[in-house]
């Protein structure tokens, strides 16, 4: 009895372990991949998974995250310091505009001086108008200045690359980045604010001038201004189609360039697990967080496990372009304080468990009294 008990303590711990190490190999392959030969999608998962071992952790690791997540919706365990946690961060929505700006504006800055556009992979021969491109639109939403209409047109944009170029579906957190940051705007600190400001007060020479404010930024505001309840959906739907294809697309159906990465950093030697693991691992990790996104379900705990995976990644894998990653770290950090907003399942289970608990009235004193 006691060597079973030993041997599933060893086989939860390798899990753990698993589990953290495989944002080593997670998020973008493609951009540190050393090339490989293609390997034929079937036969690869027909070996890794027809290994008991294997078939073992993966459904010690399933199993492990279904009674954990039922467990806390039966237990609700730390309910003060789990209400407290969610009042902090909520409190920090004021600053959300800003973190928008910042994780889409810092990374367009550094692809702009790269010469790449949005993504790594795709350097165009001749990048002048990819730099001009990056620098402007990046500086621009830095500064808060004209804010929606930047966002608008670096969406437009990305939309027109991606017709050209698939290999932009590598940067699709961009998409949910330009539409929240077009909804929110520029927010405080920004210059749009301080325009804004200005053009409000009839008492400044400056509003006597304003072509735009009353006429144009006014009106869009306030017919978009109840759209803005929407952002928190919008983000964890684009982060979640961004995390099934990096899980599905490039890990499970390109396992030779994930395989290559894992043998180019010899992360065997970190998890002595096979290859094969390592690869399964690391993309079913990444299609169960976009899931939990698009359903809504454990948000900011999913979002809480993407952070790890970036942080992870940027720790262990030395040559990676850290300014690629700064759109995910910013858009799963604004998740951290949104949660998962309208249509997802926190929302439902919110409004139950505030419908189911009891309201106490104080008892009515009789009359006379």
């Amino acid at each position: 009895m006691s060597s079973t008990v030993r041997r599933a303590a060893i086989l939860s711990g390798l899990v753990a372990l698993l589990t953290v190490a495989t944002g080593t190999v997670s998020a973008h392959v493609k951009y540190v991949t050393p090339g490989s030969d293609p390997i034929e999608v079937l036969a690869f998962l027909v070996t890794a998974l027809s290994n008991p071992f294997n078939l073992a952790v993966l459904g010690v690791g399933g199993l492990g995250v279904t009674i954990a997540g039922a467990a806390y919706l039966k237990l609700r365990p730390f309910p003060n310091d789990v209400r407290v946690f969610r009042r902090t961060l909520k409190s920090y929505e004021d600053l959300l505009p800003w973190l928008l700006r910042l994780a889409v504006g810092l990374p367009l800055v550094g692809a702009g001086f790269s010469g790449y556009f949005f993504s790594p992979v795709v350097e165009p021969a001749s990048p002048v108008f990819v730099r001009l491109f990056g620098i402007t639109v990046g500086f621009l939403l830095l500064f808060g200045f004209g804010t929606r209409l930047v966002a608008a047109f670096g969406l437009l944009s990305y939309l027109v690359g991606l017709a050209v170029e698939p290999a932009l579906l590598l940067a699709f957190e961009y998409v949910p980045g330009f539409l929240a940051i077009a909804l929110v705007g520029g927010g405080k600190p920004s210059a749009d604010d301080v325009v804004a400001s200005m053009a409000a007060d009839d008492r400044t020479v400056y509003s006597r001038f304003d072509p735009f404010y009353r006429r144009v930024a006014l009106p869009f505001v306030e017919r978009t201004n109840h759209l803005e309840a929407y952002v928190p959906t919008i983000l964890r739907l684009g982060l979640g189609i961004t995390f099934i294809y990096l899980g599905v697309a490039q890990k499970l159906m390109e396992p030779g360039d994930a395989l290559a990465v894992v043998a180019k950093y010899d992360l065997t030697a970190v998890v002595p697990v096979a290859p094969e693991l390592w690869v399964v691992g690391a993309g079913l990790t990444e299609l169960l967080v976009g899931l939990l996104l698009l359903a809504g379900a454990f948000t900011r705990a999913a979002s809480s496990v993407s952070f790890l995976l970036f942080t992870t990644t940027l720790f262990g894998l030395p040559d990676d372009p850290v300014l690629a990653h700064i759109s995910l770290f910013g858009l799963v950090s604004a998740l951290l304080v949104t949660g998962g907003g309208p249509f997802s399942v926190d929302e439902a289970l919110h409004t139950r468990s505030q419908s189911d608990t009891p309201t106490t009235e104080p008892p009515r004193s009789a009359k006379g009294d």
